[in-house]
């Protein structure tokens, strides 16, 4: 434990008691919960910081698509604001798309298109009430294991194997949102960057019986805006200098070297950091210094950085998630939501 985390562990020590009570209220119906006109899948973590949530809640609502559903994603929208909705509706359903500034709304936006119907803002219920108006039926909750006022029928928990209990610790000495045995509510567990985590999957069986599986992240495509004809052959070729704000930036350094892609250095900025012409310019400073020849970020890190664009080649890399024994899963997931669609009704 460091000196800073030292000084901020008795803080940790209400924060826990605090969600303990509230999870309790809940779990005993002291505190009611909303119930939304359709199928709730959550998708969340134990731990602030990323463990694939984005990338699972594409690979749901691909999966639900596929099968023909009406699908649906509430999002709190972290660090953006809702600027109003688009004059162009959604096909889908005829209503306005929404217009937000969160990068991960604009993810969801971009990989999805008007495939999906987007709910944005903190209260998840209202923005579903609003969706289930316009036809949407099945519902995916986007980081909403501990947004506990909107019943689900099915809680997916995600656990990152390279940082699986964010040190231990509660917030704020810690990473840890809940202490572990909030694992009892989670029916499904998914493990994340790894196929095969023994240790971890014995600390789970100390609070939960969930099933667990697995899943990593896939390269989707690398690709250059300033330079579309450009191949992931020709990217190989490259020295990069990587940069990224997001939740776990060392896994993103860990899969371009997995991926084969030369990585001269990188820097990191906090989760959802909006670039600025200072920040670019001390990228780029710091890149050429150590003989990279052109930058690289994640699709989450192109929708925060502004004008102009960088003056070194940059390159974007789009990933996706791999589920192992998808089919397993998949089976899992639609059992617990079906088993429990009559109980919500």
């Amino acid at each position: 434990m460091t000196l800073k985390e030292s000084l901020l562990w008795p803080l940790s020590l209400p924060y826990g008691l605090l969600a303990l009570l509230r999870a309790g209220a809940y779990r005993k119906g002291i505190l009611r919960q909303r119930r939304l006109p359709g199928v709730v899948m959550s998708v969340g973590n134990l731990t602030v910081g990323g463990t694939g949530k984005t990338p699972m809640v594409l690979w749901i609502a691909d999966r639900l698509l596929a099968e023909g559903k009406t699908v649906g994603i509430l999002t709190r929208g972290y660090r953006g604001k809702t600027v109003g909705a688009s004059a162009k509706t959604s096909q889908t359903t005829g209503r306005p798309r929404v217009i937000s500034t969160s990068d991960e709304v604009q993810l969801l936006q971009s990989r999805l298109g008007e495939r999906v119907l987007l709910g944005v803002g903190a209260d998840r219920y209202k923005s579903g009430l609003a969706l289930a108006g316009g036809g949407v039926n099945w519902f995916i909750l986007d980081d909403g294991f501990q947004h506990l006022p909107l019943a689900r029928n099915v809680d997916i928990v995600l656990i990152d194997a390279s940082k699986p209990f964010g040190g231990g610790h509660l917030l704020p000495a810690g990473r840890l949102r809940e202490p572990r045995t909030a694992l009892d509510r989670a029916d499904l567990i998914v493990i994340t960057r790894s196929n095969h985590v023994p240790a971890i999957e014995s600390v789970v069986r100390r609070y939960s019986d969930a099933p667990i599986f697995y899943a990593h992240t896939e390269l989707v495509s690398i690709y250059s805006p300033a330079h579309p004809q450009f191949t992931a052959s020709e990217a190989r070729s490259k020295t990069f200098f990587a940069f990224c704000g997001i939740g776990n930036p060392a896994a993103f350094i860990a899969d371009l070297r997995d991926w084969g892609f030369q990585i001269a250095g990188h820097r990191f900025f906090p989760d959802h950091h909006r670039f600025s012409e200072s920040d670019i310019a001390e990228i780029e400073k710091q890149a050429r210094k150590l003989g990279a020849t052109a930058l690289i970020c994640t699709e989450k890190d192109e929708f925060n950085l502004t004008e102009p664009p960088p003056s070194m080649d940059l390159w974007i890399c789009s990933i996706s998630l791999h589920v192992d024994k998808a089919g397993d899963f998949w089976q899992a997931l639609m059992e617990k939501a079906q088993s429990r669609i009559g109980n919500s009704q």
